[in-house]
Formats: structure tokens, sequence, C-alpha cells
């Protein structure tokens, strides 16, 4: 009992110790435009674009590939199993095929959602 006694007060002093020494960190106020809302205001607007262009163009494609890739392997192993079984499984082909095509309309409708 009365170890733990001694390990629950050693606790209880370590955190009042860091709560004594911690310092609070405040933003420069936003009338003079130094705040820090306003800086990231202004970074996310200069790099808006080159975040568009990179997404466009490197990511989405790389989604609808690997989409495209796992939709036609899902469908012939769909297709062998219905040559085994008799029975065409179209449940994994269906869901491939709406997300591949999701993925590759998401560059007209995204921007617009999210304000570039």
């Amino acid at each position: 009992m009365k170890k733990s006694r001694i390990r629950i007060y050693s606790i209880l002093i370590a955190l009042l110790l860091c709560a004594l020494c911690c310092v609070p960190a405040f933003a420069a106020g936003g009338t003079g435009g130094s705040g820090v809302a306003d800086v990231v205001e202004k970074t996310w607007k200069d790099a808006a674009g080159q975040i568009k262009t990179v997404v466009n163009n490197v990511v989405f494609p790389a989604l609808d590939m690997i989409l495209a890739i796992a939709f036609f392997g899902k469908l012939g192993m769909a297709y062998f199993d219905y040559r085994k079984h008799g029975q065409f499984e179209w449940a994994g082909p269906a869901i491939l095929f709406a997300c591949l095509v999701f993925v590759l309309l998401a560059p007209t409708y995204i921007w617009t959602i999210i304000g570039i």
C-alpha cells in the first residue's frame, strides 16, 4: 500500500511540475494581418493551383489504374468461379465498377465542392 501511494504521489508531482513549466503560446491577433489564420489562408491560396494540378495529373490517374486492374482481375476471377460453380457473383465486380466510375468522374465535381 505504501509503494502505490509513493508512486501516485510521484506521478502527481511530475504532472504538477509539467503543468507549471508549460508556457502557453498565443498567435498574434488579426487586425494587422499577421495572424496565423491569415498566413494559412494565404499559403492555401498560393498552393491551391499546384495541389489541384498534382491531384488531377497524378493521384486520380493512379487511383483509376489501381481500380481498373482490380476490376478486371475481379471480373476474371468471377468468370472462373462461374465456370467452376455455375453461378456468377456480381457483387465484387459491380462495386469495383461503381468505384471506378466515381473516381473517373471525381475531378469534374470535387474541386467545386472544395471551392478551388
